[in-house]
């Protein structure tokens, strides 16, 4: 059931109807309920992966509030690591990890042949896997006390609107929120509707419009020419940010009309001057959760120079696995380590550079922005294309060697119908960067102006929205 379709409006406009006509010791049990079918609506036999993890975690953590020590608290941990991370590796690295072995057993002449698993990845096992992982590691750390409430426990790891793609949320911030009485809040509704409405628009009028330039020329590489591929890449840029964060928007909006607040995700990522900068604007969820959970329990940057370098670039390596079982995903996450790496060891030498330049300061701030907006762009051509030797050949086609046939305006109608929609990203995302959040410059607005930014964006999604409901990116990790 996807955010972008009828269905899911008709779903959750039953939900939120029942959500406030129960008495608040209900709602939970409905929720639940809701979040299951919704996830079941995929693959219902999944959902045993989920009731799974949720019921592991649940007594792992109890056992660990009671155990007399840190040796009977570790082994408990190392339960929940074992069973969470192990599933997530047979439903999503087998294959992987089978394969290279096959491929170096076969290099060094060996004899390998174990069975591939060639099943269905689950929708959303990356995500739910992470939030339930941080619930047991705060609970081993001592941060956090187990929730007695097994119903409560279950909402937190598979609470509908976050459940498949993010936020990844924390149990410290998620569950309290679950006892909380929430009375019917028209101004809380209005706000969270133009959240959904705007994550729709981004979703369907810029990121599926500008999807059919990008599988025009990342499916078809040997008929484009290099102008094609840097196009493609640009707009492949936009749509997966746009993609990404209007599900966040979506889904916070969505959670916010129930009465619940989940964390912002992205705050405009391609406006950082630095790759340190962009990773703390970019997925939000997951960077903070790699950086308490896996850089700092490394040793973050508290070990000298040569280890911070070694975790960030295992952090990153780490964190571009997460995403997919590819060699092309972990060379993305190897790349952004690099990146961050030279970003720290660079940044004095910048920071003298950017004093000593006598441009006017939005000058020197756009020159940063564009270097970071291109290393970045960079990286997601290992991100979208297929293989690494089609990574390599969009490569060599940027640089001008090989390729091409077909204009890169063979798609000119696509580029157009999707130009409107970037203009308004951008003009929106501007004002954001300078004068704050829009809705809360609405808010302050006569009810003509905000009733008529709704209309528009309900003409667009209509007018110029792809209607395939085509299904989000970050499904697939």
């Amino acid at each position: 059931m996807l955010f972008n379709s009828v269905a899911y409006l008709i779903f959750f406009a039953v939900v939120g109807a029942l959500h406030f006509a129960l008495p608040h010791r209900f709602r939970w049990l409905l929720l639940l309920l809701a979040s299951y079918w919704f996830y079941m609506s995929w693959n219902a036999v999944y959902l045993v992966l989920i009731l799974a993890s949720t019921g592991v975690d649940y007594v792992v953590s109890h056992r660990m509030a009671r155990a007399p020590d840190r040796g009977t608290r570790r082994a408990l941990l190392l339960v929940s690591l074992s069973t969470n991370l192990g599933l997530l590796f047979v439903f999503k690295y087998w294959d992987f990890a089978n394969d290279s072995l096959r491929q170096l057993a076969e290099a060094t002449g060996l004899y390998w042949e174990v069975p591939s698993l060639d099943v269905l990845l689950p929708v959303g096992i990356s995500f739910y896997t992470f939030q339930t992982l941080s619930y047991t590691i705060d609970v081993y750390r001592g941060t956090l006390r187990p929730e007695r409430h097994l119903g409560h426990f279950a909402l937190f790891v598979a609470f509908f609107p976050q459940l498949v793609a993010g936020p990844i949320e924390r149990a410290s911030r998620l569950l309290p929120q679950i006892d909380v009485v929430k009375a019917l809040d028209w101004a809380r509704i209005n706000s969270g509707a133009q959240l959904f409405l705007w994550g729709l628009f981004k979703k369907v009028v810029i990121a599926d419009r500008v999807s059919l330039y990008v599988d025009a020329v990342y499916g078809n590489l040997d008929f484009h020419n290099p102008t094609s591929y840097w196009i493609a890449t640009y707009c492949f840029a936009i749509q997966i940010y746009c993609d990404f964060s209007g599900y966040s928007d979506m889904a916070i909006g969505s959670a916010k009309i129930l009465g619940f607040d989940l964390m912002e995700n992205f705050r405009r990522p391609y406006f950082a001057t630095s790759m340190t900068e962009f990773w703390r604007r970019w997925h939000i969820s997951l960077s903070t959760w790699l950086r308490d959970y896996l850089y700092i329990p490394l040793g973050g940057n508290r070990h000298g120079t040569t280890a911070l370098y070694r975790n960030l670039l295992i952090t990153m390596l780490l964190g571009g696995l997460w995403h997919g079982a590819s060699l092309n995903f972990v060379i993305w996450g190897a790349f952004h380590g690099v990146l961050l790496g030279l970003s720290r060891a660079t940044l004095p030498f910048r920071d003298r550079l950017y004093e000593r330049s006598e441009a006017p300061s939005w000058v020197r701030d756009g020159v940063r922005m564009l270097i970071t907006f291109h290393l970045v762009c960079l990286g997601w051509i290992f991100f979208r294309a297929e293989t690494l030797a089609d990574s390599l050949q969009i490569i060599r086609g940027i640089t001008g060697f090989g390729a091409a046939f077909a204009s890169p305006f063979l798609y000119a109608d696509v580029l157009v119908n999707a130009g409107f929609g970037v203009i308004v990203l951008l003009a929106v995302q501007v004002w954001q960067e300078r004068f704050g959040p829009v809705r809360e410059s609405l808010v302050r607005a006569p009810i003509w102006v905000r009733w008529a930014v709704v209309y528009a964006l309900v003409f667009a999604i209509l007018l110029l929205g792809v209607e395939t409901g085509s299904q989000f990116i970050y499904f697939q990790f």
